[in-house]
């Protein structure tokens, strides 16, 4: 896999608790044109046109999100995910960005085809349900609680839990390819072992380049 240069200092004080976007920020090259599905209250799209120069949209269906991508001066559209992009022109963005959202999603499949399809390329991450800490809980007997997953499990949003393992046998089966990934722990990168020792992955992806494969 692709090596990363070490996050700044100044990054790092500006995205507490994300390290995700620093990832994602590496692959969004200068003056790129965004699409922020399940953006929230638009830090993301905030972060990459200060640090990138991007621009773009974040869709949301929440009616606070949307206000506070508004006071955040972040365009946004106010839509439901699981009702697809067919709003959207192919081709029309050069990323289509899934950040912590693809397992509160119901039709997986769909919304993977439709990123690809609006995107040159998109770009998922996820809570990874490998991480040890996470199979260290269920052997307990409990429903996993951490920083990527701080929900009980009565009002958890999350209804597909998956591992990285999990996600890229499914994304091979949609032919789908990985062009990169990054795996974190407490905003640190894990090489070995990512599947065991990985609380959140980022993947880069396409449907038109050959990658490498890559190893969970």
């Amino acid at each position: 896999m692709k090596d990363f240069a070490s996050p700044s200092t100044s990054m790092e004080r500006s995205l507490p608790g994300r390290a995700d976007f620093e990832a994602i920020a590496q692959w969004v090259p200068s003056g790129a044109r965004v699409l922020d599905l399940g953006c929230g209250d638009g830090s993301l799209l905030r972060f990459l046109r200060e640090a990138r120069d991007a621009t773009g949209y974040g869709v949301d269906i929440s009616d606070d999100n949307v206000a506070a991508c508004v006071a955040n001066g972040v365009n946004v559209l106010q839509s439901d995910l699981e009702a697809g992009l067919s709003g959207f022109e192919s081709g029309s963005f050069d990323y289509v960005i899934l950040s912590q959202t693809l397992q509160a999603m119901k039709h997986t499949e769909r919304l993977l085809r439709e990123i690809l399809r609006v995107g040159r390329e998109g770009i998922v991450s996820f809570p990874n349900f490998g991480f040890w800490r996470v199979r260290a809980q269920l052997l307990a007997g409990h429903m996993p609680v951490s920083r990527e997953l701080p929900y009980q499990w009565y009002d958890t949003p999350n209804i597909h839990l998956f591992t990285l393992a999990d996600f890229e046998m499914f994304v091979r089966g949609q032919g789908i390819h990985v062009l990169d990934r990054v795996v974190l722990t407490d905003g640190r990168r894990i090489s070995a072992w990512p599947n065991l020792l990985g609380a959140l992955a980022v993947y880069r992806l396409d449907r038109t380049r050959d990658a490498a494969p890559v190893s969970v």
